[in-house]
């Protein structure tokens, strides 16, 4: 009804919703919460115009009630929706307005303008030679000259879900090699030293993904700016190899049995040598990084 009315009027549906409240074409439980739905909103914005633009967002998230809605709701889905949100909170806080424009409009209408120019809709005709940015899922029965897969780094691919649960690790492993196979002539595969994610600084190690690839048909190119960050030994070690791996006599994906543990499958690997760990998630008691000298394990 709303809808219908916006496009005869050719408004709004803020401005139409508006003008039907004014002249009282709304009844009932319609009329009742679009009220209050209008009056939350103006609430917010009186509330947080002073604020900056990372913390306007915060703030209507927040207050809004959608954070704790998806916090309600729980499962990987709600999950996701809210790392979405706090990524929007970070997008805010890394956006810089054209000094031009900050004459002319607000800095949440530029931001807002910003992302609808950058949402890739419409910047090329079809058929011509355009970037397609898209998922690893969207990707699947296409095929390109040149692509890039970037975020290959532990705690995203594989995400921090799928680490320690070994059928979403080995679904994200096959989607992995979905994207790579997408390439037809060259493959980059890229990872960030940090990154700024959920509002926080992140120094995510390289993904396990790039560590099972063969030595001989990856070129390593690194840029010349260096970023400083933590220094880290052990886990996820770029000194760690598919080939120093397989000589502990384990493999990515075995069934194990340990004698206190029970039955498990092998889902990561660390150092080398004696000291060489194995992560096993165990079917009773979770998973468990073991030292490959003193575990005593056995291949099912």
């Amino acid at each position: 009804m709303v809808r219908d009315a916006a496009r005869s009027l050719e408004l709004t549906l803020w401005q139409t919703c508006q003008q039907m409240l004014a002249n009282d074409e709304l009844k009932g439980r319609s009329a009742k919460v679009i009220t209050q739905f209008i009056r939350l909103i103006e609430q917010l914005e009186d509330d947080s115009t002073n604020l900056d633009l990372d913390q306007q967002a915060n703030f209507v998230i927040q207050h809004s009630g959608l954070k704790a809605m998806y916090q309600a709701e729980k499962g990987e889905r709600a999950q996701a929706r809210i790392e979405n949100l706090n990524e929007l909170v970070t997008a805010c806080q890394t956006y810089e307005m054209e000094p031009e424009l900050e004459e002319e409009q607000t800095k949440l209408t530029g931001f807002l303008t910003h992302a609808a120019l950058e949402s890739g809709e419409s910047q090329a005709d079809e058929y011509e030679p355009a970037v397609q940015l898209m998922t690893m899922h969207s990707a699947k029965g296409l095929e390109f000259p040149l692509v890039f897969i970037a975020g290959l780094e532990e705690g995203m691919f594989p995400s921090q879900q799928s680490v320690e649960e070994i059928g979403r690790l080995e679904e994200e492993r096959r989607l992995c090699y979905v994207g790579m196979t997408r390439a037809m002539e060259k493959l980059y595969l890229c990872h960030a030293e940090s990154r700024r994610l959920y509002g926080q600084e992140k120094f995510h190690p390289p993904s396990r993904f790039l560590r099972e690839l063969p030595e001989e048909c990856v070129e390593d190119i690194r840029i010349r700016n260096q970023v400083s960050r933590p220094t880290t030994t052990g886990r996820f070690s770029n000194t760690i190899t598919l080939e120093t791996f397989e000589n502990t006599g384990f493999k990515l994906g075995q069934s194990v049995v340990h004698q206190k543990f029970g039955e498990g499958v092998v889902l990561n690997y660390e150092g080398s040598g004696a000291q060489s760990r194995i992560q096993v998630n165990f079917s009773e008691v979770g998973s468990k990084w073991l030292v490959v000298a003193y575990a005593n394990l056995k291949a099912v």
